[in-house]
């Protein structure tokens, strides 16, 4: 029986003046790298960021803001995250503000931060 197997991946659309800035703050805050994104027939310029070998952040620049694209409700991204000291070491260094969250009596740290077009994002680290 077909059925999903699990999350491909996000697509961020972002303006043109926001899509370095984003793709920086996925870089150097979050952990993601720069890989491989094919070329678009559609002519439209943006990144894909990976996590290991998977491309988990799709970043579109120039998106048109006068135009829904259907987020509705849409919350956060959440990541699987290791070295949870090294990561608030950089986000400290930056000056990124967070939130942490301790759930389980330590089993599971979140640490939440927003980027820079203005979206939530969780960072999950498990013990």
């Amino acid at each position: 029986m077909a059925g999903v197997r699990g999350l491909d991946h996000i697509n961020l659309r972002v303006s043109a003046e926001l899509l370095e800035p984003v793709r920086s703050f996925y870089i150097d805050i979050v952990g993601l790298r720069d890989g491989f994104r094919p070329a678009m027939s559609s002519g439209s310029h943006g990144y894909w960021l990976y996590a290991g070998e998977a491309a988990v952040l799709h970043l579109s620049g120039g998106a048109d803001h006068s135009m829904q694209h259907g987020t509705g409700f849409f919350s956060h991204v959440a990541f699987a995250c290791t070295d949870l000291e090294a990561t608030r070491a950089r986000l400290e260094s930056a000056g990124v503000a967070h939130r942490t969250v301790v759930l389980d009596d330590g089993a599971q740290v979140q640490m939440f931060v927003v980027d820079p077009a203005g979206m939530t994002v969780e960072l999950n680290f498990r013990r």
